[in-house]
């Protein structure tokens, strides 16, 4: 059996996708996975083991010269990608129209199909067209936490049953032994799921005073701007790590004790790295979007900001829960 996933971004929900490789690895045996994403996020799916090719779809980038010349020859070359191999099932797990116009392009086999959701999700992003674009639309849950959806999608499209909680995902490079770093995933591109500067900085004090060296990302000027902040806040013991592809951040996170981060994409692969990691919830969206499934990775906060005891709190019960000395 040949699947191609298509589930291009964003990056937080790329990464919520990833659990449907075990299920389906372990249920179809032998399956060749694919997988259509942003272009931006294919470094990252290619370290992802059981996944054979990843297809770079540059749509955000396309938007923004649609007619030009160079822009449609790379359509052209996506669209060839997309139709070298014949899928028994092709999957849009984004349930959008522009993730559906992908699926559209692939080729399937004899007896294949096309599948994506049939109805709307609370939370979930879905354009209600697209049950009209694939020949087998699914019925879903609608309050269903987003890894299950889409566990579900894939297990009800290819006719198994999932059960207990998503297996880790598999990386290809190998885990580091855990230092003393905490990384903090303080960047978000939602203004509502940010957590005070000044939290973060007192965060750092707290843990900068117990041993720990705090580990600050960056991805663009504003970001930037507050890594400098919290870090000459801070103080000694804060490693400021220049712009770097996923892939690279991943790597880099992997040797780190635990990750503390907001709501976002980067928190998620803290998640999908099976670390220690708190999870800060600035909006009521814990059940639809927080860890699942391990006592060291927490949410904290949804119903209001956590402030900083709340968080460290947190922090703590992660670590008694995975001690250093348990390999991942």
């Amino acid at each position: 059996m040949r699947v191609l996933v298509v589930k291009l971004s964003s990056l937080g929900d790329v990464i919520q996708t990833l659990p449907v490789l075990a299920d389906l690895h372990q249920h179809c045996p032998g399956a060749t996975v694919d997988w259509a994403v942003e272009e931006a996020f294919a470094p990252l799916l290619s370290e992802v083991q059981g996944i054979t090719r990843v297809l770079a779809i540059g749509e955000r980038r396309w938007r923004r010269r649609p007619f030009s010349a160079d822009v449609r020859a790379e359509k052209r070359a996506a669209a060839q990608r997309l139709r070298e191999a014949a899928y028994d099932a092709v999957i849009d797990f984004q349930g959008l129209i522009k993730s559906a116009l992908v699926a559209r392009r692939a080729r399937l086999t004899a007896a294949g199909h096309r599948y994506t959701y049939a109805n709307r999700s609370e939370l979930c992003g879905y354009e209600w067209p697209v049950r009209f674009m694939v020949d087998r639309p699914i019925a879903m849950e609608r309050r269903v936490h987003a890894i299950r959806r889409y566990r579900l999608l894939a297990a009800r499209a290819l006719g198994y049953a999932i059960d207990g909680e998503p297996d880790r995902v598999d990386w290809r490079f190998a885990a580091p032994a855990p230092g003393h770093d905490v990384m903090f995933a303080h960047g978000t591109t939602r203004v509502d799921n940010e957590w005070p500067e000044a939290a973060w900085i007192a965060l750092g004090r707290r843990l900068v005073a117990e041993g720990a060296r705090i580990v600050l990302p960056q991805s663009g000027a504003a970001e930037a701007a507050r890594v400098a902040r919290i870090s000459a806040a801070v103080g000694a013991g804060v490693e400021v790590l220049p712009p770097m592809r996923l892939d690279a951040l991943a790597r880099r996170m992997a040797a780190c004790q635990g990750v503390i981060g907001v709501d976002s994409g980067v928190s998620h692969l803290a998640v999908a790295l099976d670390l220690r990691h708190v999870q800060i919830f600035s909006q009521p969206r814990v059940w639809r979007a927080g860890p699942v499934g391990r006592a060291w990775q927490l949410p904290v906060g949804g119903d209001a900001v956590p402030n900083v005891d709340e968080v460290f709190a947190a922090w703590q019960r992660v670590c008694a829960a995975r001690p250093t000395s348990l390999a991942r």
